[in-house]
């Protein structure tokens, strides 16, 4: 397996010094987050998914594209995809995400799933996913760009078996599976082999982050129920045993990337590179000999 990061975990490096850093540190890969940033968001301090300097723009057209293949290839490390937050049933914002990949030589683009917040019925949902990714499909197969669905709380895809459900009878060598275990502490956890045996040829890629689950408060009301909520936290720490998972994935033969995605703020950008990249070397090294 190698390793590769996506750039919305990077948002105070710019194109160039993240490429460099990600040669620096053995990092085999990046994931652009494509994304406009409104002029108001651009005038704050760095962010996650505010002003995240390391976005390819959408609005920057053809000059965007160039500077951003340009600091990839000068640090000698390729695009692996290019990441947007598209709408399920956009085809054009697809396809345009698509023809921004291929130009940057990108492996995969992210493909967009119904959010679920029980105001729509899900089978609905399903159907208008479903009629999307059939869609997307041909696009992917045109540009030579495989598309994903995330696994992702809060959608109508937050379990390996879930978008089994949205990617089962499409063709796998276009359509696949971005299997993320840190979102499933949040919601939409399996056995992580299970998981993994079930989406079969469609897993094409994994993201490394993590997750536990805190006490809100003290316990209320007159049944006295305690509250809880999920947040980020350092790859190390959380609910994710990041061992028995890789170990999990060379038992289905994974041997594709593992993409830095750590939200949690325990270090700034470069040690928190630097910690998760020694910390999945020593873990592959381990499972190796395993």
């Amino acid at each position: 397996m190698k390793l590769s990061t996506f750039t919305v975990a990077t948002p105070d490096l710019t194109p160039e010094m993240l490429a460099a850093k990600a040669r620096e540190l053995g990092i085999h890969g990046i994931e652009w987050r494509y994304k406009d940033t409104p002029p108001e968001v651009a005038k704050e301090e760095p962010s996650f998914w505010g002003n995240n300097l390391c976005t390819l723009s959408p609005a920057g057209g053809d000059e965007q594209i160039a500077r951003f293949k340009q600091a990839s290839e000068a640090a000698g490390v390729p695009t692996l995809s290019v990441t947007p937050y598209l709408a399920a049933g956009d085809l054009a914002g697809t396809e345009q995400v698509l023809s921004a990949a291929r130009e940057l030589g990108a492996s995969y683009i992210r493909l967009g799933v119904p959010s679920y917040n029980r105001t729509r019925p899900f089978p609905a949902l399903f159907e208008e996913a479903r009629s999307y990714l059939k869609a997307a499909e041909p696009l992917c197969r045109q540009y030579g760009v495989k598309g994903l669905i995330e696994t992702h709380h809060v959608t109508i895809a937050p379990s390996a078996s879930a978008a089994y459900r949205l990617v089962d009878g499409l063709d796998p060598d276009h359509v696949g599976v971005l299997y993320d275990p840190g979102n499933l502490v949040h919601e939409g956890f399996e056995n992580y082999r299970m998981g993994l045996e079930l989406l079969g040829p469609y897993l094409a890629h994994v993201h490394v982050k993590n997750a536990g689950w805190f006490a809100e408060g003290e316990p209320a009301g007159e049944l006295g129920e305690q509250a809880w909520s999920a947040r980020w936290t350092g790859v190390r720490d959380g609910i994710v045993p990041w061992g028995q998972l890789i170990a999990d994935l060379r038992s289905v033969g994974y041997d594709g990337y593992l993409g830095i995605e750590d939200f949690s703020r325990q270090y700034e950008t470069e040690q928190m590179l630097r910690e998760t990249v020694q910390y999945l070397n020593a873990l592959l090294g381990e499972t190796a000999r395993a």
